[in-house]
C-alpha cells in the first residue's frame, strides 16, 4: 500500500531531513519531489541537511534543482540555528556502512547521539512540531537469540558495548533512549524506525555492503567474494518498500512507538545471495570465499530477520518487491551508472 492519502499531511508544510544526501535520505527527498509534482496541491518544502562525509552531492535519486527543496551543508553535531517554522523532522543522518563507521567511530557516535539531541532541541524550540522520526537500525538487536528470530521490537538485544561495531550499535541505542526521554518529558511526537538491510539503486560501490559489492564485482568480470563460509543469513528489503514504511511511521498518530521496517520473507544466506546475483549476469561469474578484510569490523550477526507484525497490523505496511525483482532493478541501475 502506498502513502498518497497519508501524504496529504505534508501539504503546505516544511519537512527537515538530516542526512538528506545519504542513500536513504536522498530517496526521502526524491519522494517528496514526486509527491509535490503528482499528489499534493500545495507543495511541501524540504530542508535537506548533510555534511557530506559520506553523502553524495549529486543525490541518489537524481533530485533536480527544485524551488521547494533547499540543500544546506551543515553538521548536526553542532547546534542548529534554523529560524523558520518546521512541521516534520527526520533524523536519517549517520554512517551505516561498517567500513565507514570503523573509519569514523567518533563521528558515528556523535551523529547519532549529539545529532539526535540537537534535532530534538530544534523541534522543542520550533513548537507545533507534528512528527519527529528517528532512524535507528536493526543493528541495535546485535546477534539475536535464535528464539527471537524473527526479531520483534520488544527484544532487548544482544550487543557488546566494547565490540568492533559498538560505535554504531550503542550510539543508535542511546539515541533511541534520548528520543524516548524527549517524548516523555516534553511530549515530543517521536517515532523510531529500525530498518533491516535496505538495498537498491544508489548504494555506494565502495562501502563493502554485499549487494553493491557483489553486483559491481560481477560487472567488472571479477569473482564475487563471500566472507568466511557465507552461511550468515539476512532478509533484504527493497528501498521503495522501505521508504513507504518510513513515511507511514512518520504520518502515524501514535507517538513514542518503535517499528521494524523490512521484509520477513526470503531469509537467504550470503552464499545463496551471491549465487542469485551471479545468475543475473549474461556471462559466467565465479564465487570465491575469502577472509574478512581488516577494514571490515568483526562480530556481524549470524542471522537478521525482522518481525514486522506490528507495522503491518497498525499501519498497513506491506512490502511488495520480491528479492529477484529488486536485485534485477538494482543491477540495471548499476549497469547504466558504471558501464
Amino acid at each position: 500500500m502506498g502513502i498518497q492519502g497519508e501524504s496529504k499531511q505534508l501539504e503546505g508544510k516544511t519537512l527537515l531531513i538530516a542526512g538528506g544526501a545519504g542513500f536513504l535520505g536522498a530517496y526521502l527527498v526524491g519522494t517528496i519531489q514526486l509527491l509535490n509534482k503528482n499528489v499534493l496541491q500545495k507543495p511541501c518544502r524540504v530542508l535537506s541537511l548533510d555534511n557530506f562525509i559520506t553523502g553524495s552531492r549529486d543525490g541518489i535519486t537524481g533530485v533536480a534543482s527544485d524551488e521547494n527543496i533547499t540543500h544546506i551543508e551543515t553538521d548536526i553535531r553542532n547546534p542548529l540555528d534554523i529560524d523558520e517554522p518546521i512541521d516534520f523532522i527526520i533524523h536519517a543522518a549517520g554512517l551505516a556502512s561498517p567500513v565507514y563507521y570503523q573509519k569514523f567511530p567518533f563521528e558515528t557516535i556523535e551523529a547519532a547521539v549529539i545529532g539526535a539531541k540537537n534535532l530534538l532541541e530544534l523541534a522543542r524550540r520550533t513548537k507545533g512540531i507534528k512528527s519527529f522520526l528517528f532512524f535507528s537500525s536493526s543493528e541495535i538487536y546485535g546477534d539475536p537469540d535464535p528464539d527471537f528470530i524473527p526479531t520483534p521490537e520488544t527484544y532487548n538485544g544482544n550487543v557488546s558495548c566494547i565490540g568492533p561495531r559498538a560505535c554504531y550499535d550503542e550510539s543508535k541505542r542511546l539515541a533511541e533512549t534520548i528520543c524516548m526521554i524527549y517524548h516523555k518529558m516534553y511530549h515530543m511526537p517521536v517515532k523510531i524506525v529500525r530498518p533491516f538491510n535496505v538495498y537498491g539503486p544508489g548504494m555506494k560501490t565502495n562501502d563493502y555492503r554485499v549487494v553493491p559489492s557483489f553486483i559491481t564485482r560481477g560487472l567488472a568480470g571479477d569473482p564475487i567474494s563471500v566472507y568466511s563460509n557465507g552461511n550468515q543469513t539476512r532478509t533484504f528489503c527493497y528501498v521503495t518498500d522501505a521508504v513507504i514504511g518510513f513515511f507511514k511511521v512518520l504520518f502515524s498518530k501514535e507517538n513514542g512507538e518503535i517499528y521494524n521496517v523490512g521484509t520477513e520473507s526470503e531469509e537467504i544466506s550470503i552464499i545463496t545471495l551471491a549465487d542469485t546475483i551471479a545468475n543475473l549476469f549474461s556471462h559466467p561469474v565465479a564465487i570465491k570465499s575469502i577472509e574478512y578484510p581488516g577494514i571490515y569490523p568483526a562480530g556481524e550477526p549470524n542471522r537478521r530477520r525482522p518481525d514486522i507484525t506490528k507495522i503491518k497490523a497498525r499501519l498497513g505496511y506491506r512490502p511488495a518487491v520480491d528479492l529477484k525483482t529488486g536485485l534485477s532493478r538494482t543491477m540495471t541501475w548499476f549497469k547504466e551508472t558504471l558501464l
